[in-house]
């Protein structure tokens, strides 16, 4: 890092020369030659990163590893007693530093050559690969003000690379509402109904073999990328675990999208807040998880108010994202009725997590009770009693921890039918 630095203030340096006709020993820009050590391309998933876009990422970078370098910009226009339009910038709240623009990196890169500026434009385009792959974007111009005036934003994703040298796990925020869900569980710990078992199979499938489909294959040119599938069946069937041990077994994060965020009051506020969750995740090895979809992803209503007509925008908008998300989108509801059939016909997959069986029930609690708690001759009696009560997973492991509690006070630690009974009891009187 220290040589690009050091190389980035020989460019300013000669760029500041040659605009302002001073003394210097290059003739032009691109004689001042980059660093051998190649730290960029190491960092990037470009292979050969071009003169121009090696100094519009250590121009987005020096606020944040050496801010002094850009105090030169602080310099004032004697004629008029101002700084020069010319260098862009802004100033932030708490940073006493320059902040760069766009403006900024077409100083330093063209000065006033008219192609050169055009040319340095197209780089902060939405199809360069410093936006898509979130490296770095121009954003905050106001309206009606100077596409370049925007400022010069280094992603938080690539500031871990280079700050800590670590891959970047965002927080949930109100900037990013969604939270990465995990769990201690293994694929081979659920406990699945045989035709859901087949089709989550269908999912890993996909997951690990698509570039094959659709490179190798060539299928590219009929099939849209990404993977998309609807999950359905009562609540603590497994939803959510399916989709969580789906991202541990292929190494993949899963984030679940809060829906309490996203859905907003105001007019276009839902559609920002579903972009800002899709650009992060649009080169990110990540499954995008749903809940409780319904509350976004329902049936569209009649365009009678003005209210109607924007919510239809919001669904449109977001069946459009999904449509174009190039990774994994997994939506969870209880009820598929509630789903919008313009979504349905668009998944790839619509699995049903039905009440698990007697049969299943028994695995269940045979994975869930600690061997500590069954005494040998009662635990196929215990399991084969609360296997009759019909519970989802979910209610099972609060019966589970009922127990628990009644036996961290009791003197004998083994688990009795008077226990298991009053804590089976209680869950379904909840329901």
């Amino acid at each position: 890092m220290q040589q690009y630095i050091y190389w980035f203030n020989q460019v300013l340096g000669t760029s500041l020369a040659l605009y302002f006709q001073q003394e210097c020993e290059y003739q032009s820009l691109e004689e001042v030659e980059p660093p051998t050590s190649r730290w960029l391309e190491k960092i990037t998933p470009v292979p050969e990163i071009t003169f121009n876009e090696q100094v519009i990422i250590m121009l987005a970078l020096m606020p944040h590893i050496n801010p002094q370098t850009l105090d030169i910009f602080f310099v004032q226009n004697k004629n008029f007693d101002r700084q020069y339009t010319e260098f862009g910038g802004w100033k932030g709240i708490s940073h006493g530093g320059f902040l760069p623009t766009g403006e900024t990196a077409v100083f330093i890169l063209a000065g006033e050559n008219v192609q050169k500026r055009k040319n340095i434009i197209k780089l902060f385009q939405r199809d360069h690969w410093f936006y898509t792959q979130n490296i770095l974007r121009l954003e905050g111009a106001g309206d009606g003000e100077p596409f370049l005036s925007g400022q010069l934003h280094v992603s938080e994703e690539f500031l871990s690379k280079v700050l800590l040298d670590i891959e970047y796990k965002p927080d949930y925020n109100i900037g990013f509402p969604a939270k990465r869900i995990t769990s201690k569980l293994e694929w081979e710990d659920m406990v699945l109904d045989y035709q859901v078992a087949i089709e989550l199979e269908e999912i890993n499938t996909w997951i690990s073999s698509n570039k094959i489909i659709m490179e190798d294959w060539g299928l590219s040119r009929i099939l849209k990328a990404g993977y998309r599938s609807l999950f359905y069946g009562p609540p603590g069937t497994g939803k959510t675990l399916a989709a969580t041990l789906l991202g541990k077994k292929n190494e993949m994060d899963v984030y679940r999208v809060d829906l309490s965020m996203i859905v907003s009051k105001y007019i276009g506020e839902t559609e920002k807040n579903l972009a800002r969750v899709f650009d992060l995740a649009e080169n990110r090895n990540w499954i995008l998880f749903f809940d409780e979809a319904d509350a976004l992803f329902g049936k569209r209503t009649s365009t009678n108010t003005s209210n109607d007509r924007h919510a239809n925008q919001e669904v449109a908008y977001l069946l459009q994202r999904i449509e174009d998300f190039p990774g994994t989108v997994i939506l969870a509801t209880n009820l598929r009725s509630n789903i919008d059939e313009a979504f349905s016909r668009r998944f790839q997959s619509v699995i049903y997590f039905p009440m698990p069986t007697e049969e299943l029930r028994a695995d269940l609690w045979r994975k869930m009770l600690p061997d500590k708690w069954l005494a040998q001759d009662t635990k196929d009696e215990l399991i084969a009693m609360a296997a009759q009560t019909e519970l989802s997973g979910g209610s099972i492991t609060n019966v589970v921890r009922r127990c628990a509690l009644s036996l961290v006070g009791a003197d004998n630690k083994l688990l009795d039918k008077m226990i298991l009974k009053e804590a089976l009891q209680k869950e379904k009187m909840k329901s």
